[in-house]
């Protein structure tokens, strides 16, 4: 799997979805990442549905006029339905393909794509905000036997393997990241502040919505992703600081580049790990034979391979 680069694969669709040496891909990332927030859209919609077969409860009213169940899920439909139901039958399509052409993907693979992607540090690691471990395994999981259904007979030499890992070691040495969360204020003095309501009990994401002067971040419940120390995208005395910040708790006021101050709190640490040429030779062989193909393909282009028929036709 890769992170920021297009990569050639035969076919077409009807729903086709930082490093300096080698640009790694980004339309398998914002497949998962599409394929997540659908997940969890019809999670939602599921949810709703038991509670009243019959869809006229009452949801809302303005000025004593009634939004019913029934026009709620009406209007998810039409807005979401489609990309909901097109991401389940991929998925669905993927896990048949596995078993038809005998591919297998085992932990390791996907602990290594996990890892990459938030050390990418180029915004795709966001990607792992929107679902747990489990369920972002097997999205992970998804993309990979996709891309090894596509490169299965490609045939790449040792050589070429070996002098990618060569050029590129350093793609595979992941250093320790901490997801962060960062409240930006205007002074020390409202930073303590929140500091004193976060000692008690306030939520750092609900306060990062309605304090911080950081619209971008702040929207997001102050998420910045992965952080690494000494990232050079993120100010300094952010990620001087993440190492020592303990899980769930918070810093200490950060006086920034820009004279703004910070509260930032780490929610996860991932572990870093090396990985050995063992370990991705086969993630290089499928990164090389994915550049040799002639043009982009998503899941798609094998709906008719296992006769897949759905909701909205051709």
């Amino acid at each position: 799997m890769s992170y920021n680069r297009d990569h050639g694969r035969p076919g077409t669709s009807p729903g086709e979805a930082g490093r300096p040496r080698r640009r790694l891909k980004t339309k398998p990332l914002m497949y998962l990442l599409l394929i997540l927030f659908a997940g969890n859209l019809l999670w939602f919609i599921a949810w709703l549905i038991p509670d009243n077969p019959g869809g006229n409860e009452e949801v809302a009213s303005v000025s004593g006029k009634e939004i019913t169940r029934q026009e709620w899920m009406a209007a998810m439909e039409e807005q979401h339905g489609r990309e909901t139901l097109l991401e389940l039958v991929n998925l669905q399509v993927m896990e048949t393909a596995a078993k038809e052409y005998g591919i297998k993907v085992s932990d390791k693979e996907v602990d290594l794509e996990l890892a990459m992607m938030r050390s990418a540090r180029d915004g795709s690691e966001k990607t792992l905000y929107s679902a747990d471990e489990e369920r972002m395994r097997e999205k992970v999981k998804s993309q990979l036997i996709l891309e090894k259904v596509l490169t299965k007979d490609v045939v790449i030499k040792e050589a070429a393997i070996e002098t990618f890992y060569q050029d590129n070691q350093a793609l595979y040495d992941i250093p320790d990241s901490y997801r962060t969360r960062m409240i930006v204020l205007q002074s020390t003095e409202e930073a303590q502040g929140v500091i004193e309501e976060l000692e008690n009990g306030s939520s750092f994401e609900a306060l990062a919505r309605e304090r911080s002067i950081d619209t971008a971040t702040g929207s997001l419940g102050g998420d910045i992703g992965y952080v690494v120390p000494g990232q050079s995208t993120i100010d300094a005395a952010v990620t001087n600081a993440v190492a020592s910040v303990e899980t769930d708790k918070w810093s200490e006021p950060l006086t920034m580049a820009d004279g703004r101050v910070a509260v930032i709190t780490v929610t996860d640490k991932a572990q870093g790990q090396t990985f050995t040429y063992k370990d991705v030779e086969s993630h290089i062989s499928r990164e090389l034979a994915l550049e040799q193909l002639p043009q982009s393909v998503t899941p798609e282009a094998f709906w008719q391979e296992f006769d897949t028929e759905w909701f909205y036709g051709e």
